[in-house]
């Protein structure tokens, strides 16, 4: 299905509200950091251990660029960001590029994986709700999604290991290696994401039922079933899907939690570790990051939209 050569200036917009986006994470991520009270570079090398002096640390705040007018920094910052350079990690003295390259490939792994567990939770949820032949058993599964979106991502992820650990032994605590390792982390990020997105699929589902064109595939014979696969599913996913878009964000901070109770490296681990030791560059890089992947999601989110109901392009395009 092609997509109407009008429907590039509502993307374009889109693409300059994304960047303004970025803009103004970075902008907010640059002040709060700022504000923050005490000295990164203090906290790293002012110890009786390493035998600094005070000449001795004020070279390391210049080389730092520590001692320049915050907006100096601020504009020193932003350029190195345009030009790929994340600046330099102050408590490990590294690249902060580096820091991230080798902690995003198993954060994306658990966002990645935990996305896929939730969207088949939330499908099979919302599903079972609306073809169930009991009512009350329905009605259980819908009132489902409520109590799982109020579970905290780490009481979850405690609870999980309780369970599955110690009470059924079915995954080790100490030693888990492989897909192993995976099965509690993902489960515990994708269980309350997928909550909302089955009470958007449930609702949805409920108003495309009542829609005519499932009464008269009905009266055209279709099984119910059929129906459901065939008309109801299709209208009800542009909801889920915009819903699945907006999570994301919740999804990044979920795989956060997640490695710190479970002990996994990634980016949850390091930043822990830059906001126990203020390390700004690396906090920094993390906020432009995660607001990087928030509103490119949103853009592939617009864009499938309209493949899957092409009325939303009309619509796009008319706004």
């Amino acid at each position: 299905m092609r997509l109407s050569p009008s429907f590039a200036p509502f993307l374009a917009r889109r693409a300059l509200q994304a960047i303004f986006v970025l803009v103004a994470a970075f902008a907010l991520a640059f002040v709060l950091l700022q504000a923050l009270p005490g000295d990164a570079i203090l906290i790293r090398f002012e110890s009786p251990e390493l035998g600094l002096s005070a000449e001795q640390i004020a070279d390391l705040r210049r080389a730092y660029g520590a001692d320049a007018p915050p907006l100096e920094q601020f504009l020193r910052t932003l350029g190195g960001f345009l030009h790929g350079d994340l600046g330099t990690s102050v408590q490990y003295g590294t690249p902060v590029a580096e820091l991230i390259a080798k902690a995003l490939p198993g954060t994306a792994l658990l966002a990645v994986l935990g996305f896929a567990v939730a969207v088949v939770l939330a499908a099979a949820v919302a599903t079972a709700a609306t073809l169930s032949p009991f009512a009350w058993l329905g009605d259980a599964i819908r009132s489902l999604p409520s109590l799982l979106v109020a579970v905290p991502v780490f009481w979850l992820g405690i609870v999980l290991t309780q369970v599955f650990s110690f009470q059924l032994h079915l995954v080790p605590t100490i030693g888990a290696t492989g897909p192993q390792s995976l099965i509690l982390p993902v489960l515990t990020v994708a269980v309350p994401i997928s909550a909302p997105i089955a009470q958007v699929l449930v609702r949805a589902i409920d108003e495309a039922t009542l829609s005519p064109f499932v009464s008269v595939a009905r009266a055209r014979g279709a099984s119910r079933a059929r129906v459901f696969v065939r008309e109801v599913a299709r209208n009800a996913a542009v909801p889920a899907l915009t819903i699945s878009g907006i999570l994301i964000g919740e999804l990044i901070g979920g795989a956060v939690v997640t490695e710190t109770v479970f002990g996994r490296t990634g980016l949850g681990r390091l930043s822990e570790q830059a906001v126990t030791n203020q390390d700004g560059p690396v906090l920094q890089a993390i906020v432009v990051l995660s607001a990087l992947v928030f509103v490119t999601v949103g853009l592939v989110v617009d864009l499938l939209a309209p493949l899957v109901d092409p009325r939303l392009g009309r619509k796009a395009v008319s706004a």
